[in-house]
């Protein structure tokens, strides 16, 4: 039974009742009365980071259920910031007995049920009957505490207000004088509320049963977690996988397609030897291609001719006969620039070069000298940009050319 549902039963009713964990099989559960709140005062302590609900009741050596109930908390998950209202009684300013069979253990950092069971020779069981108000098998709360059996183990149980020796021993089978023998007390009267009491040969297996069932849920709920977590990474992993992999198909198609190119248009011509049946000779011997006519990049201009690369003063002719419309310095990056009217709406441009020696106005026949090869204007190097325009629009060279 969770702590929340004892203090609703108590609210509700003022009756407490022992949960069936913690009684020997076959024998009821005992109702005992108990009495109200303290009235005596109470501490207001503001919950600070890092603080639990054990620690404080052990710090002011109270029931951790008491500063519940006089708190009005439902369950035991604090929050910093959050008032507490820790009951004052008469009884914690004595020293609460333990069995002489028993002492007090402060959790600290690393330690686990199982290792604090192996470092004091304990069963599981034994650590449980010893501390049945143990909410869990895997997490212990650093600076809480715990009972430890050294003697003859037992269910440890706090007595209440009201409650005896005798009423203990009655409700687990156990005779009076067996219960005090195993407490070292004198006296069945020698004990008061807030005592621990051990009972001797208890244990508090529906307890262990019912934490045994939340360490097999916590660990069921671990590991779907970490399925989720794996099959996530796996989904991400297999879309990174495919964006590589269509990276690296449409690189080699880029690839496929410039080798194709190159392959299909060789970058060396030969001196003017050939006249293309269109009437067009190459502008000029001896040169490389370095750029084609179209588009070079998803970011970059259309390129509306085809460079040739040469050593500049290489001459440069007329690559059809007609007069020569523009002859000197564009505005447009072309530097020193010749264009030439063939008529039939056909046109041919020459740029970047270093001299021109011919004027707007004069007629050439294909062959004819018209300038030199240059850098001039949006150039970075030696070359001629070479374009040729059918009704304004430019066609690509390589489809007039020899």
């Amino acid at each position: 039974m969770a702590i929340s549902e004892l203090l609703s039963s108590v609210l509700a009713t003022g009756i407490f009742s022992l949960p069936l964990g913690l009684t020997q099989p076959n024998l009821p559960g005992t109702e005992i009365k108990v009495g109200a709140p303290a009235r005596k005062g109470w501490v207001i302590y503001t919950v600070r980071p890092g603080d639990t609900l054990s620690q404080i009741a052990s710090r002011y050596r109270v029931d951790a259920r008491a500063i519940m109930y006089s708190s009005g908390l439902q369950s035991a998950v604090l929050r910093p910031g959050q008032e507490l209202r820790i009951p004052l009684v008469e009884e914690i300013n004595n020293e609460t007995r333990l069995p002489p069979g028993v002492r007090a253990y402060i959790v600290r950092n690393g330690d686990t049920v199982q290792s604090i069971a192996r470092r004091f020779d304990l069963t599981i069981l034994g650590l449980v009957s010893a501390n049945p108000g143990l909410q869990s098998l895997d997490r212990l709360d650093v600076g809480s505490t715990l009972y430890i059996p050294t003697g003859e183990p037992g269910l440890l149980l706090q007595l209440k207000k009201g409650e005896t020796i005798h009423d203990l021993a009655q409700r687990f089978g156990l005779s009076v004088t067996e219960v005090a023998k195993a407490n070292g007390l004198d006296s069945p009267t020698d004990v008061r509320a807030g005592d621990m009491v051990l009972l001797p040969r208890v244990q508090a297996r529906a307890t262990y049963q019912r934490l045994l069932q939340i360490q097999e849920a916590e660990r069921r709920a671990r590991e779907e977690e970490a399925r989720r977590l794996a099959e996530q990474r796996r989904k991400q992993e297999e879309a990174r996988q495919k964006q590589l992999a269509e990276q690296r198909r449409l690189q080699a198609q880029s690839r496929a397609r410039l080798q194709q190119q190159t392959q299909s248009q060789p970058r060396l011509r030969p001196a003017n030897a050939v006249v293309a049946a269109a009437g067009y000779r190459w502008p000029i011997s001896n040169f490389t291609i370095t750029t084609y006519f179209g588009r070079r990049g998803v970011f970059q201009r259309f390129h509306t001719g085809i460079d040739l690369a040469a050593p500049a003063g290489t001459p440069v002719y007329a690559a059809r006969a007609g007069q020569i419309d523009t002859a000197g310095w564009s505005r447009y990056g072309y530097g020193l620039h010749v264009i030439i009217n063939h008529g039939g709406a056909q046109e041919t441009l020459y740029a970047h070069m270093s001299r021109i020696v011919v004027r707007p106005g004069q007629w050439v026949d294909r062959g004819d000298l018209i300038g030199y090869v240059g850098s001039t204007g949006w150039s970075t190097g030696p070359h001629l940009h070479f374009e040729v325009r059918v009704g304004g629009a430019a066609r690509n060279p390589l489809a007039y050319l020899p």
